[in-house]
């Protein structure tokens, strides 16, 4: 693994606690603007990736919504972030635990899922953006990890 400088590290971290926070206050396009112009959500928990700003900013308004609309509050809890050099200038790869907790309103909180992110991260003047979010759950059989998102043959 390439290290990268703490300062890299740091933002990585902030971008993912600003995404956590971001989608489940429902600031769909504030979440959005987290990802590159063309930026790619890549979850097996849904049907197809969400790609570009228009489908990523729905994506994360129909997310709201459904919370909204089941009275439940969902959480999500991004650990472990491991972020290492990419060999492209100006990218980097994040890797991290993210942890999804419903609390229906009245009851008692309960973890949803626990999934792996492989973040490809690419620097966009002074901040880090998501080029493309690859997610694995740790209830599907397992694809081989890879070093970036876009070893999947997804397009960048």
């Amino acid at each position: 693994m390439s290290e990268v400088p703490e300062t890299v590290a740091l933002a990585a971290l902030r971008l993912h606690a600003r995404q956590s926070r971001l989608i489940d206050e429902g600031d769909a396009e504030g979440w959005a603007a987290t990802f590159t112009a063309d930026g790619v959500f890549d979850s097996p928990s849904y049907p197809e990736p969400a790609r570009g700003a228009a489908a990523l900013t729905a994506f994360a308004r129909a997310f709201h919504d459904s919370c909204v609309a089941s009275r439940t509050h969902l959480r999500h809890v991004v650990t472990n972030v491991d972020v290492e050099a990419s060999g492209r200038d100006g990218e980097v790869v994040a890797h991290a635990y993210l942890q999804i907790v419903a609390t229906p309103e009245g009851q008692d909180s309960r973890l949803v899922r626990l999934t792996t992110l492989t973040d490809r991260l690419v620097r966009h003047g002074d901040a880090w953006l998501v080029a493309h979010r690859l997610v694995r759950r740790d209830d599907v059989a397992p694809e081989p990890v890879t070093t970036t998102p876009d070893d999947r043959g997804a397009p960048a």
